[in-house]
């Protein structure tokens, strides 16, 4: 289905909840299987519209395409496949209209549930980030009861289909309303909407089908990751309640403050001291990088805050090649006290230069010093 979802609902990309709400509603009432005694260009245009309306419905799904496009962030093709949940456009439509057009696309349930997601943080050192590293993290998770095998029931045992929904996980009731009797879904209470009973649970999860556990995995970090960064581990996160899916793990970053050097992008910043002397007359220096000691020639008359660039030493960029450099900015110190040798130097320079300077000023000392010689 290549069709915009917008279009579809015959909406604007601005339109309001309510506005898509009410947009679906007619559509499905127009193109519901049981509305069109089964013809199946109806029934085809109907998923599309339901697929169209599951995924504007919610904001997350609906920033996504609007980001993305219908193929998802990585490009999937069928919009059905990306944007697709646990629940059905049978579903919808049961959930906005109730059952007055049938049953047909609601089955039994078998109890399962997908687990949750997961998250958990993750210190890296300043290099660890630059260059990638291997390590492990440690999450307490909850995950598949061995004992039972995930489906809550006492070995020897197994879960019935619920009596009072039939397995459904839901019941129908009827209510009165201005627009006359309408028939409403309601979560089954006796099963709790798992569609099963569990006659005798398992002793160590309690029905459950899961027990918490800690659980240790080896996480890839990929070079020139940064403070914030996460990484996604699919299947990593909770296992699903009785044999649903598990949820996946998400891993956030946390880059350590390194004392050498600071990062800006893929540049690496960092700063070198030297004297008014090596300044005015230049001088080499020997530079630490993240790659070890460079050469850097700083020539005469070089000013305080001058930033040298040292080409490709900088962090490697995350999802192409190359890296980026390294930026030495270069800090001219100005001594706040002199030897008298080394001011009486200055002065004679600076008569030479011509250049007018403060007079010095003896102290008491100095002068009765003086007056003695």
């Amino acid at each position: 289905m290549a069709a915009d979802f917008y279009e579809l609902l015959g909406v604007s990309r601005t339109a309001t909840d309510d506005e898509i709400k009410k947009a679906y509603r007619k559509l499905a009432r127009e193109l519901h299987p049981d509305a069109n005694g089964g013809d199946k260009e109806s029934e085809e245009k109907f998923k599309h519209v339901s697929t169209a309306y599951e995924t504007l419905r919610d904001p997350e799904k609906r920033r996504v395409y609007d980001t993305y496009g219908s193929a998802g962030p990585q490009g999937m093709g069928d919009p059905g496949d990306f944007f697709a949940s646990g629940q059905g456009f049978g579903d919808i439509f049961e959930s906005m209209f109730g059952a007055a057009f049938g049953n047909s696309y609601r089955g039994p349930r078998t109890g399962a549930l997908r687990g949750e997601d997961m998250e958990i943080a993750l210190a890296l050192s300043f290099e660890e980030a630059v260059f990638g590293a291997q390590k492990e993290v440690t999450i307490r998770v909850p995950t598949t009861c061995s004992t039972c095998g995930g489906n809550g029931s006492k070995p020897g045992t197994a879960p019935t289909i619920c009596p009072i929904c039939q397995g459904s996980g839901s019941v129908k009731k009827v209510a009165q309303t201005i627009l006359g009797r309408m028939m409403t879904t309601a979560v089954c209470d006796r099963c709790r909407g798992a569609g099963q009973i569990i006659s005798t649970p398992c002793p160590d999860c309690r029905g459950e089908g899961r027990r918490t556990l800690d659980r240790t995995y080896t996480v890839e970090v990929p070079s020139g990751v940064d403070d914030g960064t996460t990484l996604h581990l699919t299947g990593k996160g909770a296992a699903g309640s009785r044999g649903g899916l598990p949820g996946d793990l998400f891993i956030q970053l946390r880059v350590l403050p390194d004392e050498r050097f600071t990062r800006e992008h893929n540049d690496i910043l960092s700063s070198v001291h030297i004297s008014y002397v090596q300044a005015a007359l230049g001088v080499q220096l020997e530079i630490e990088t993240l790659d070890g000691a460079e050469t850097l020639t700083v020539p005469g008359g070089t000013q305080s805050g001058r930033r040298f660039v040292l080409r490709s030493k900088g962090v490697p960029h995350l999802r192409s090649r190359g890296r980026g450099d390294h930026v030495v900015t270069v800090v001219v110190d100005i001594p706040t006290e002199l030897a008298p040798e080394e001011e009486q130097h200055l002065r004679d320079l600076a008569q030479l230069r011509g250049e007018e300077v403060a007079h010095h000023e003896e102290g008491l000392f100095s002068k009765i010093k003086s007056a003695f010689r």
